[in-house]
């Protein structure tokens, strides 16, 4: 029994030079991976570390990402959160003075966040049912009321039938206008 297995596509945003070490970003970065994208947020919302805005803004791009790509149709609220990793950047060697005349290092180090999001499994089957259910039409009008209006039509004269077909008012010329009776002079 073969198994076709498809190659799920996936949208990817990265944030690059972030400061923060790698080893503080992954503790959040483990905690959003294979989550939802509301429920991720959510976790991030409420979490205490300084590196977790930076991952919400990774997470925030890579869903624009995601909506602004006219081939996927996808929107933010039936992705997951495939891959979320924390690389390490370029560190930054400073030194501080000490002591007798001496130095310590100071590493500050950088870390790059990638996230890559998917389509929900549910969100897959929905999208290949809907593909896959036969195409509806909108129902047809039906002749009903225009054969209501010819047997109105056949009850009426020929001259009101003509009236009634172009509608038509008398006009403003044949209206006769009412003139009120002229007031009588009296004399003084």
């Amino acid at each position: 029994m073969a198994v076709l297995e498809q190659e799920r596509q996936t949208v990817r945003a990265q944030a690059k030079w972030v400061h923060s070490s790698a080893r503080k970003a992954r503790l959040v970065t483990d905690l959003i991976r294979g989550r939802s994208v509301p429920e991720a947020r959510t976790i991030l919302a409420f979490s205490n570390r300084a590196v977790a805005k930076d991952v919400e803004k990774v997470l925030r791009s890579a869903v624009a990402n995601a909506e602004s790509r006219p081939d996927l149709h996808w929107l933010g609220d039936d992705l997951v959160v495939v891959k979320a990793v924390a690389d390490e950047g370029p560190t930054l060697k400073r030194w501080r003075a000490r002591a007798r005349g001496r130095v310590a290092r100071i590493r500050k180090r950088t870390c790059h966040i990638t996230i890559e999001l998917a389509q929900s499994p549910a969100a897959v089957v929905a999208a290949a049912e809907r593909a896959a259910a036969p195409k509806r039409r909108a129902p047809r009008k039906k002749a009903e009321p225009v054969e209501a209006e010819a047997k109105e039509f056949e009850d009426m004269t020929l001259e009101e039938a003509e009236a009634a077909e172009t509608d038509e008012a008398p006009e403003a010329d044949e209206v006769p206008i009412e003139e009120e009776p002229a007031a009588e002079e009296t004399e003084e």
